[in-house]
């Protein structure tokens, strides 16, 4: 073997680096197509001025800046500001939309300085055609292309290209993390799923017994016994919140008199009280308050989308757009005859959503052991 196979091949250091971002060396950004010279004067196009342009390309890239940290305060503050009251979700609400819109306005900022300051101004005059798909004119479009992508300064001015990709980065990242809403039982560790699954019904009050059912507005305590006429109809709210606005927009109930004979299969008849049953007063259409009752009929209605139950046969929709009955609560007297809450309703409340089949079938197991 000679000297010459003993020696090891040095790298070229005259190659160029490649920059993260830009075309490997000797290529252009379509592959092939040789680029040409930036700073080629080109007939009937008008530079901007270098000094201008430098100060230009400082503050687009101030701009980018800005996207990527308001980017980042955008997904910090989708973990950090959690939902579950009105106040939280507006504080949630306040912070998700303010860094997003800094985000996007200094990404629009920055590309609006940049093709305003830096790009060469020019005026283009186009013939009318027949289009085609000739090689010469895609050639004329390879050539545009590069000639645009020259003129833009992406390869040259390594600061702007930089802080784009920069900026860009996090933004993707922005609908992966919304995603995250369409499996919203990973929520805060399932929290989302329990708050909407569950009413204060099935709490304690002070004294650790179950809460009583008191007339909505004036907080007044019901006694079975002097609620006694058939027909009769009450709005019902817990003890103990009645000024609670997040408790009652899940737990408020329409309290109503039945004769014996009147309830039908479809009552759980163990859960009223001398011909008294509870149901949710929150429609399971969108959540409108269904409050209007026909005595004769016992229909409850809700006004806004004309959704119909009946009363006396476990409330089941006999018309309209809502899908479910609207669920009933268990209730019992206390000793002193007050009417309390056995416990909470045994499937979510008001209208459906994500998850909402899988908290009735859990309850409805639940209900098989018992």
């Amino acid at each position: 073997m000679t000297d010459n196979e003993h020696e090891i091949e040095q790298p070229d250091e005259r190659v160029p680096k490649r920059v993260i971002g830009t075309p490997a060396p000797g290529t252009s950004m379509l592959g092939t197509v040789e680029a040409s010279d930036t700073d080629a004067e080109v007939p009937g196009v008008t530079l901007q001025d270098e000094d201008k342009a430098r100060k230009a390309e400082k503050i687009v890239a101030l701009c980018f800046t800005i996207t990527f940290l308001a980017s980042l305060a955008f997904i910090v503050s989708y973990v950090y500001f959690q939902v579950g009251s009105p106040e939280a979700t507006g504080t949630s609400n306040l912070a998700l939309g303010s860094t997003l819109t800094i985000a996007i306005l200094g990404l629009a900022v920055g590309i609006v300085i940049w093709v305003r300051q830096i790009m060469p101004k020019y005026s283009l005059i186009q013939e009318r055609h027949e289009m085609a798909s000739a090689e010469p004119d895609r050639e004329v479009v390879a050539d545009t292309f590069i000639q645009g992508a020259n003129e833009s300064g992406f390869v040259k001015r390594k600061l702007l290209r930089r802080t784009l990709l920069l900026a860009a980065a996090p933004l993707g990242l922005v609908p992966l993390v919304l995603l995250r809403d369409l499996d919203n039982s990973k929520m805060s560790g399932g929290r989302f799923n329990e708050v909407l699954r569950h009413t204060v019904w099935g709490e304690k009050n002070k004294e650790g017994k179950p809460l009583k059912l008191v007339v909505e507005g004036t907080g007044q305590p019901i006694r079975a016994a002097d609620f006694n006429s058939p027909g009769s109809i009450l709005s019902v709210v817990p003890e103990g919140f009645e000024h609670d606005l997040n408790a009652l927009a899940k737990a408020t109930l329409i309290l109503i008199k039945f004769r014996p004979e009147e309830l039908k299969a479809g009552v759980r008849q163990n859960w009223t009280h001398d011909g008294i049953v509870a149901y949710s007063k929150i429609c399971t259409h969108v959540g409108c308050p269904a409050a209007l009752y026909e005595q004769n009929t016992h229909h409850i209605l809700c006004p806004c989308h004309q959704s119909t139950f009946d009363a006396a046969d476990g409330a089941k929709v006999i018309f309209g757009p809502a899908a479910r009955p609207l669920p009933q609560l268990p209730i019992t007297v206390d000793e002193q005859g007050y009417l309390i809450a056995q416990g909470d309703f045994d499937v979510p409340v008001g209208p459906s959503y994500w998850e909402r089949g899988d908290a009735e079938r859990a309850a409805r197991e639940q209900g098989g052991q018992a």
